[in-house]
């Protein structure tokens, strides 16, 4: 049963509404002051409001200034008296669904009503859609280089600039992706994904551009394209590098001109897109061998992002598994898992080759296979057991005994700036002012002990 808050100071106008709309099977709920209605406000959250302007005391415009403050989903009709439809234009300026002139004909009231409720209803389901995608794509992360990325989002999302992302499988690039959507003035209009890996050849202009019904044997019926979809939208060309030259050229066309034609149509088409693209490929060595074109390279690579791996992000490791856990105990019903230390010290010697995606997945199976609430080392796959052994011997010595105190020291000194390292993701000067020495001194000590920045601390 949908609810309707109405606020008017003639009793004969709220009896009438409220004799109307209970007929129809609303739940009526009635103020006869702008402070009785905001009263009821704080009790109930009505499905719809309908509104007078001209009362007494609080009038009309100022309930409808405090109601879209606090409820700014909850639709609103005003009602208005003859002569007050300059006040009821700038009612809808300031928010309200509709307007209705009093004593309102009672067809058309129950249409506007019904009408304003499905709008309120489509406003929210496309909040909580617009929320749950924010939640399968979070931006998660503390450490240097992702504050470094999350800057350069901020700086460039605003812009309609075209953004080429680079990185690993399992990154996170649709994450960022989705980033520059959200912060980005288009975050209204639809973020339309293309896997350009997964299309077939023969396909990729119909799902592109669509097509209309008899272009082809199946095509039954009208289709839109990805292009269209996207109309005043972000377009996010995924895998962009596993393309086929002769679809490159297709798609460079049509990101010149923004204008395009569907299969088996006439009619010309023109779009305003935003282009992001990603890929795990080096496109200029691409272009080298022939397998990229170098016009489409230039054409998308207006601002290059990268995504670090996660060996890059150390600090962020943990946070993504805790993250992890949460969402997934949660979305099962079961009791919150936590890691013990040892497991978390684990997390971090691995060097997650998969990145956050094979983080991700090792997650999902701890919160449905770990025994207890507690996910010990005992319960990690052997690969990241074996992986944390083999850099514990190495750092702790377990692989020799030192003979002398300078070795134990020597050791020591070692394993200690490895991990120094570690915790600092590489970063050399970061490392040497969080131990206290000079970043030259550090680095004589680590040419010294021959640690490989690259093979040790970031694990690739």
């Amino acid at each position: 049963m949908y609810t309707v808050l109405v606020i008017d100071d003639e009793r004969s106008i709220l009896q009438s509404m409220e004799g109307v709309l209970e007929d129809e099977g609303y739940q009526v709920f009635l103020a006869d002051s702008g402070k009785a209605g905001l009263n009821v406000l704080d009790k109930e959250i009505p499905d719809l409001v309908l509104l007078d302007i001209a009362m007494p005391g609080m009038d009309g415009m100022e309930v409808l200034s405090k109601l879209k403050a606090k409820f700014p989903f909850v639709p609103v009709i005003i009602m208005t008296g003859h002569g007050s439809i300059d006040l009821a234009v700038k009612a809808i300026k300031m928010g309200s669904y509709d307007f209705l002139e009093k004593p309102p004909e009672m067809d058309k009231l129950l249409l506007t009503v019904k009408n304003a409720i499905d709008f309120g209803n489509l406003q929210r389901e496309n909040l909580l859609l617009k929320q749950k995608i924010e939640r399968q794509h979070p931006f998660i992360g503390n450490s240097p280089p992702i504050q470094a990325l999350r800057s350069q989002i901020e700086q460039v999302a605003p812009t309609d600039a075209w953004v080429l992302i680079y990185g690993e499988n399992g990154s996170g690039k649709e994450v960022v992706a989705h980033e520059i959507h959200r912060l980005s003035h288009r975050s209204h209009r639809p973020f339309v994904e293309v896997n350009c890996a997964a299309i077939p050849e023969e396909l990729i202009e119909s799902e592109l551009f669509g097509h209309e019904k008899g272009a082809f044997t199946g095509a039954t019926s009208l289709k839109r394209g990805k292009f269209d979809i996207a109309h005043e939208g972000t377009l996010f060309l995924d895998e962009i590098g596993d393309m086929s030259l002769k679809t490159q050229a297709k798609i460079l066309r049509i990101l010149e001109e923004q204008r395009f034609e569907r299969v088996g149509g006439n009619k010309t088409i023109q779009v305003n897109v935003r282009v992001i693209a990603a890929t795990n490929k080096n496109l200029e060595e691409e272009i080298k061998r022939g397998t990229f074109r170098e016009d489409l390279f230039f054409r998308l690579n207006v601002i290059p992002f990268t995504v670090p791996p996660l060996r890059e992000r150390g600090r962020d490791i943990l946070l993504l598994a805790e993250y992890f856990l949460r969402e997934f105990t949660e979305k099962k019903g079961k009791n919150l898992k936590v890691l013990d230390e040892e497991a978390k010290k684990a997390l971090m010697y691995y060097s997650w080759p998969g990145n956050v995606r094979e983080l991700k997945n090792t997650m999902e199976r701890l919160s449905i296979m770990s025994p207890s609430d507690i996910i010990t080392l005992k319960d990690l796959s052997p690969n990241i057991m074996a992986q944390t052994q083999r850099v514990r011997e190495r750092d702790s010595g377990e692989i020799f005994a030192p003979d002398s105190i300078k070795e134990a020291v020597s050791q020591f000194e070692r394993s200690y700036i490895v991990q120094k390292l570690r915790e600092n993701e590489g970063n050399i000067s970061r490392t040497a002012e969080k131990i206290g020495i000079a970043r030259r001194n550090l680095t004589h000590k680590i040419k010294s002990y021959h640690i490989d920045i690259k093979q040790e601390i970031l694990h690739t």
